[in-house]
């Protein structure tokens, strides 16, 4: 009786935790989200294409750009749910340096897609093949391929598809890479529509943990906001003001720094000294007696011309016939080349170490840097001035650090924003016409 009894406990025991157990026995794995399929890259980020769209419209149609009805707001949404994407949520990228990029976009719908495949077809050629059960489409006349799945799209255009391939096809739940994970948590730029970090080794090896790069963009402009993360406190902070040369007039660089370096000096393992070190190295500059020297303040000017008189002799014939030399001046026109250092008692042995080198050199009455103009030097109440032309160039107090640079005609400029202990923020402007200028869309 007891037995029966016991028997009949056991099995009621053991179909009560069959029931209670079975939707975790039979439960179906959580298919992986969008996020644990990124593959890592040199360059990665987000971007809410419809927020972009909608910021740069007033960009496209100042310049009018041909086709920027099929970059608006409007249109890149009703093209998204006609084949399936969704694109209110964000789209990731990845970018290597050897040029290697792709993309993911959410799917909402994946019956569309091939639809919008079918169109394309009509415009470029395109290929198919399976493999391991994935369609793969191919672009061969733009080097990139296509897969996508119940909800995703993976764009790409590169050399390792067969390593992103197994990447994004055979992630699990929770498989988010320890970069993707940073980028995902990181609170700068949180808010902004458009955001790229670095994990660039190059970038890694100066001492910095974390880039990050967003944008702002109006009709004339395109600004790239940067912040950067170092791994240890730096040594420099910004002063409130310096001497600078009027940033006025044409320009094709121009650079000026005002900063405080006292702990700097001292400091020969910062990644800001050991960068110096390391550009320094490359023309035998001595960055040592430098550092020794330099008061933080730093200016240059670089571009068009200026005028200086040059003293030359000519032969002219008297009354008799007589060969007469006669000493006369005629004006010259040099390349504009200015340079300020704030300087401290050390300065004439940076200036001996610099002619010992043969970086700084005599010829007659001026000097040359290297392959700098001749040029004329002052010393004046902790500053030492390099200039081109006959007379010192004009300064003003400016509270900015900031720079100009001129590449194949468009002027880049540049800036720091502010300066923490591990902290710096900055900003790229951009002209707006030389990024059309580049487009072979535009």
């Amino acid at each position: 009786m007891f037995k029966k009894f016991g028997l009949i406990f056991v099995l009621a025991l053991a179909l009560a935790a069959f029931l209670v157990l079975r939707p975790y026995i039979f439960k179906k794995a959580d298919p992986p989200l969008i996020t644990d399929r990124l593959p890592d890259a040199d360059f990665i980020g987000r971007a809410y294409l419809l927020d972009v769209a909608r910021e740069t419209s007033g960009m496209l149609y100042y310049h009018k750009i041909p086709f920027r009805d099929l970059l608006s707001y409007e249109f890149i949404l009703s093209q998204g749910k006609q084949y399936g994407l969704n694109l209110q949520d964000p789209l990731y990228f990845f970018a290597n340096e050897n040029g290697n990029w792709g993309a993911l976009l959410q799917v909402s719908d994946s019956s569309k897609i091939l639809e919008g495949i079918e169109r394309l077809r009509k415009f470029t050629k395109i290929t198919d093949s399976l493999h391991e059960e994935h369609r793969i489409f191919s672009f061969p006349e733009q080097g990139g391929n296509l897969i996508y799945g119940k909800n995703y799209m993976l764009i790409y255009k590169g050399t390792e598809f067969k390593k992103v391939f197994d990447r994004v096809t055979k992630a699990k739940r929770g498989d988010v890479s320890p970069v993707w994970k940073a980028f995902l948590r990181e609170k700068q730029f949180k808010d902004e529509k458009l955001v790229i970090c670095s994990n660039w080794s190059k970038i890694n090896e100066n001492g910095i943990s974390t880039a990050l790069f967003a944008h702002d963009s109006d009709s004339i402009s395109f600004r790239l906001k940067s912040y950067i993360r170092n791994k240890k406190p730096l040594n420099i902070s910004m002063k409130k003001e310096g001497v600078s040369f009027s940033s006025k007039g044409y320009v094709s660089r121009m650079l000026n720094l005002h900063l405080d370096i006292s702990n700097l000096r001292d400091a020969e393992d910062d990644p800001f000294y050991q960068l110096m070190v390391k550009l320094g190295r490359r023309v035998g500059f001595p960055t040592k007696e430098f550092m020794n020297a330099w008061e933080g303040d730093i200016s240059f000017r670089q571009g068009g011309f200026q005028t200086i008189k040059e003293s030359y002799i000519e032969s002219v014939l008297d009354e008799d016939f007589n060969v007469t030399e006669v000493t006369k001046e005629k004006e010259v026109k040099v390349p504009g080349f200015s340079l300020m250092l704030s300087v401290n008692e050390n300065h004439q042995k940076l200036i001996n170490r610099l002619f010992a080198k043969g970086l700084l050199r005599q010829e007659e009455k001026q000097l040359r840097f290297l392959f700098s103009p001749p040029l004329k030097m002052q010393k004046r109440s902790g500053y030492y001035y390099f200039f081109s032309g006959d007379y010192l160039p004009r300064t003003e107090q400016q509270t900015t650090n900031h720079g100009v640079w001129m590449h194949k005609g468009t002027s880049y400029e540049f800036s720091i924003d502010s300066l923490s202990t591990n902290e710096i923020f900055g900003s790229v402007y951009i002209p707006v016409n030389r990024i059309i200028r580049k487009s072979r869309f535009f």
